[in-house]
């Protein structure tokens, strides 16, 4: 769709990134013959970063202006934009109020945080394209951006180069807070969500949030103008699911380039939840006692837990009252594995809920364990692994997991010390 060789365009991470001011104001084709100019771009909130649905394009001689939607752009460069539609009647047309012109709303406008501190100007927009659809990521703050907003593009890349701190000042959308809706020609200031003193980072846990949120498109997007060290913190934290799709889209390359920063019992996690030649061609790639380490502990957390259960368990039927237990504690307790839970199941063997040994001796005597067991039971499968297991532990820090089968049978119970103890954590 888009013509990835223009002069003013760069590539990135497999992403063609463009800088708004590249783009305004060029040649708007149809069959290769101008119909107009670029005048703005209409963009849609609809998720983290906006995301481009339209092109605004203006005509001369008093003819009246073009709405043409993204889908029917054909390529794009710093030297015009070729588009495919017919009569251009159906087209003409002026943006409604409630839409939102990027160049309009957002270009000149002050950046202020949430304390009302002006921050910054902006003087350029960024945007990505990524799977034939066009987002915006970031707004650029810099003195190159202004220059080239006071139309001295070349002065601006005589004085700075891309190395340049002051070059290129560019604040992530993410750091926005949404446009309002319905407000015409939008004359306020661009605001903040965050204070200027947390610009320059979001904690990885928190940015693994909004990660997970995200549609595949933007998410790798977004992570792919991350910091290499923020980028492998981030992916750490990051669900399993999550993980697999952002390494997917990823190089070889980059996806070792994080795997070396981290440790070796979290680059193992992240390993082993993308598909088995992806992985040995990564493991290939890395250092090779590295990759020792790494295959050691992944074969160690694809082993399945039910090899590790235990069924020396407290295990008692619905309708037992609590004295029975307490009162017979000692013998209950004698030769069983784990003795903090008492589970309770029926008559099938099914696993109904759980009661921890601090709240079985702080219950009423009479009353029957059904009354104070804990019935959403965070427990673990047949075909659950280690690492599985791991990750349970280390989120709810019990003593003890069940493991069920598909029907909810209670198939045994795994002790924290026979995963968390394995070589894999000391590998850490």
């Amino acid at each position: 769709m888009v013509q990835e060789n223009s002069a003013n365009t760069s590539a990135m991470a497999g992403d063609l990134q463009i800088l708004l001011s590249d783009i305004l104001n060029v040649p708007v084709l149809r069959s290769g013959k101008k119909i107009g100019s670029l005048l703005d771009l209409v963009i849609a909130e609809t998720a983290k970063i906006p995301e481009v649905r339209s092109l605004y394009v203006s005509r001369s001689f008093g003819n009246p202006s073009l709405l043409i939607p993204w889908e029917n752009v054909h390529t794009l460069t710093g030297r015009g934009i070729e588009v495919t539609i017919g009569d251009l009647k159906p087209y003409e047309t002026e943006p409604t109020e409630d839409v939102i012109l990027l160049r309009d709303y957002v270009l000149d406008k002050k950046v202020i945080d949430l304390e009302e501190n002006e921050v910054e100007v902006v003087y350029d927009i960024r945007l990505v394209l990524r799977n034939k659809k066009l987002y915006v990521t970031d707004v650029d703050t810099g003195k190159a951006a202004r220059l080239r907003r006071l139309g001295l593009g070349m002065l601006a890349k005589i004085l700075y180069t891309s190395a340049d701190t002051e070059a290129e000042q560019m604040i992530s959308w993410k750091y926005i807070q949404p446009l309002p809706t319905n407000i015409g020609r939008f004359k306020g200031d661009i605001k903040l969500n965050v204070l200027k003193n947390k610009l320059a980072e979001i904690h990885p846990v928190d940015l693994a949030d909004i990660l997970e949120e995200m549609d595949h498109d933007q998410r790798v997007m977004l992570f792919s103008t991350l910091e290499h060290e923020h980028a492998s913190d981030t992916l750490e934290e990051i669900e399993p699911k999550v993980q697999r799709d952002i390494i997917s889209s990823l190089s070889t390359d980059k996806v070792v380039q994080l795997i070396n920063d981290m440790t070796p019992g979290q680059a193992a996690d992240v390993l082993s939840v993308i598909p088995h030649s992806d992985a040995e061609d990564i493991l290939a790639a890395l250092n090779p006692d590295n990759a020792r380490k790494l295959r050691a502990i992944m074969e160690k957390q694809e082993e399945k837990v039910i090899h590790y259960t235990t069924q020396k368990i407290l295990k008692f039927l619905p309708d037992t009252v609590v004295e029975y237990v307490q009162n017979d504690y000692p013998r209950h307790a004698r030769g069983k594995d784990v003795v903090m839970y008492i589970y309770v199941v029926d008559g099938s063997d099914r696993l109904l809920g759980v009661v921890d040994l601090k709240e079985l001796l702080r219950a009423d005597d009479k009353a029957p364990l059904s009354a104070i067991m804990t019935e959403n039971v965070i427990a673990l499968n047949a075909g659950s692994t280690l690492k599985e297991a791991s990750q349970e532990f280390e989120r709810y820090s019990f003593r003890a997991l069940p493991v069920i089968d598909d029907d909810n049978h209670l198939i045994g119970v795994i002790p924290y010390r026979d995963v968390m103890n394995l070589t894999h954590h000391f590998l850490e």
